[in-house]
């Protein structure tokens, strides 16, 4: 009979029935009954269908007839309809998650977020996941933020295809992720000292993925992989997060050259650019455009000097007829990663499809 807001029953149990059971049990006839108490045969009768209550005075009857108390008679109609209000809530509730999860499932790629295990198999639940990852109070919100899709800098390209719905939810995804870490304190004087550790991680080119997150954590900053999705070309993201810059990738290649460039890209839009606006947010979208913002442009120019120093690359002579030696006696000199070397030569010569032997593998 009792019942909570946690544990709502699927039917409220009618008093009436109870009374029915308890009339049965005993073998009093309905008709001797209703003459016994001092009421009409259709009354009671109504009474057992739950068409009326019980009310006061009935109860008092009930425990001079039955031997049982007028309270329970009391609690007893009194649970019932607050079972029955309960219960109508519910289903309300329910129709309004059946409306609302038909909206979330234009606006966000569901099987994305049950692949990633964010979702379980309660409706209810899930909207509240959604709530918690998009940060929002309300689905109108989740509408509101659709619409307006806007990111502070990224890099756009014609050419390439673009679900902005996905871009949004790998967007919050990366930021829901980075609230849950606690890294050390960041200090902007020690990056170069991070930087070099990098340098040595990218040589090695063994384990890269915790190294480089030991790493980054050391030095106070947040580090998210956000695995990919369909039409979201994503390079990077760089942006803060409490107390800590952040940076956010998606390892749409399995290079040791394009993660390189990647995150030196982004360490160099928290040098130059994050930790005097810790408002601004770095949203990097994949493109070979040369029409960059300057912002960008910096950040490139960091990467390529933070990669391989400049006077080093200054005394490089790359022997076109034999380029992958060249590279390999240039890195293995310079305790630099040969992949790494290629793509600087790659770019120099505006040829991206270079023949090599050279592995570009992350490993």
């Amino acid at each position: 009979m009792k019942s909570t807001n946690n544990n709502i029953p699927f039917k409220a149990t009618l008093p009436g029935e109870v009374l029915k059971d308890e009339l049965d049990a005993r073998g009093i006839n309905q008709k001797d009954f209703a003459i016994e108490i001092g009421i009409q045969k259709t009354m009671l009768n109504e009474i057992i269908k739950g068409k009326r209550p019980i009310t006061a005075d009935l109860a008092v009857l009930l425990e001079k007839s039955l031997g049982i108390s007028a309270e329970y008679w009391m609690r007893f109609q009194t649970q019932y309809e607050i079972d029955v209000a309960r219960i109508k809530e519910k289903n309300i509730q329910r129709i309004a998650n059946i409306e609302w999860w038909g909206i979330i499932k234009e606006l966000i790629p569901v099987s994305y977020f049950k692949k990633m295990s964010y979702f379980v198999d309660d409706l209810s639940e899930n909207i509240s996941i959604t709530k918690k990852i998009y940060n929002i109070k309300s689905i109108d919100e989740l509408v509101t933020l659709n619409a307006e899709r806007k990111f502070s800098l990224f890099r756009k390209s014609d050419k390439l295809q673009i679900d902005e719905r996905n871009v949004l939810a790998w967007n919050v995804v990366a930021k829901y992720e980075a609230q849950k870490q606690v890294v050390d304190t960041f200090k902007l004087e020690n990056i170069p000292n991070l930087i070099q550790e990098l340098n040595t991680i990218f040589y090695k080119n063994n384990d890269v993925l915790n190294l480089v997150t030991t790493a980054l954590n050391k030095y106070g900053i947040k580090f998210v992989l956000v695995p990919k999705l369909d039409k979201t070309p994503i390079d990077g993201y760089t942006f803060w997060s409490g107390n800590n810059p952040t940076i956010a990738l998606t390892l749409r290649h399995n290079r040791i050259d394009n993660l390189a460039f990647t995150l030196m890209h982004e360490i160099g839009h928290i040098q130059l650019h994050l930790q005097k606006d810790k408002e601004q947010q770095f949203f990097d979208l994949n493109t070979k455009d040369s029409h960059l913002d300057v912002l960008e442009q910096e950040a490139d120019s960091y990467a390529q000097v933070n990669l391989i120093p400049t006077h080093l690359w200054n005394s490089f002579k790359v022997d076109k007829r034999d380029i992958d030696n060249s590279v390999l006696e240039f890195s293995n000199k310079n305790k630099l990663n040969p992949a790494i070397v290629l793509g600087r030569v790659s770019f120099e010569l505006k040829k991206y499809n270079i023949q090599t032997s050279i592995s570009k593998t992350l490993n």
